[in-house]
């Protein structure tokens, strides 16, 4: 019976899994002990690069659609990406081309996924009034005159799911995959218990 219901959950895991949808990954990492970003910006052919009016060097990189943001302390960011592997070719692309301009890089830098942002379809119409008043205000805040989603905080994974009557669930915070499907299938779950989704 224990490995029939553990079978269940690894279905129910998968099952999540392919149907969510990453949108955006943002991850940080150092590139360097200092940048002069006038060197940058000449470096990285098309770089945005306006110091009064953003602190940053912003440059796209088209085959990945992502943009990278970097600082004068070196770090950077980067944003727009729907893989991890799509995150570390950005990183990997910008440090070769840094590196061909003649800057000092630092070698395999550390990667950190700050956020992955996640849609995942319920495929149900959703009562958000009735999810406001069942899961309780400590985790949900539903204001639908100021917005249409109702926010629901999970607390093991720390996510964040906004949920829209359309069935529709968009989570945010995440640091790996595995988070989203955790925080879905929480929500499922409780969603399920209280008769609110079928």
């Amino acid at each position: 019976m224990a490995k029939t219901k553990t079978k269940t959950k690894a279905k129910v895991k998968a099952d999540i899994r392919a149907n969510v949808s990453i949108e955006n990954i943002v991850a940080s990492t150092v590139l360097a002990e200092k940048l002069d970003l006038t060197a940058v910006a000449l470096a990285l052919d098309g770089a945005e690069y306006e110091p009064e009016q953003f602190p940053g060097l912003v440059y796209r990189l088209k085959e990945e659609r992502t943009a990278i943001l970097l600082f004068r302390s070196g770090k950077a960011n980067c944003t727009g990406a729907k893989t991890i592997e799509s995150v570390q070719r950005t990183i990997k692309t910008v440090s070769r081309k840094l590196e061909e301009a003649g800057l000092a890089v630092i070698k395999e830098p550390k990667i950190t996924v700050q956020n992955i942002v996640a849609v995942y379809d319920l495929k149900s119409d959703l009562n958000l009034n009735a999810i406001a008043i069942t899961l309780g205000l400590e985790r949900v805040e539903y204001e639908p005159e100021q917005f249409p989603g109702l926010v629901y905080r999970v607390s093991e994974p720390k996510v964040v799911m906004l949920l829209f009557g359309s069935g529709k669930v968009v989570c945010t915070g995440a640091k790996q995959v595995d988070d989203i499907v955790s925080g879905v299938e929480t929500l499922k779950k409780e969603l399920r218990a209280a008769g609110l989704l079928h």
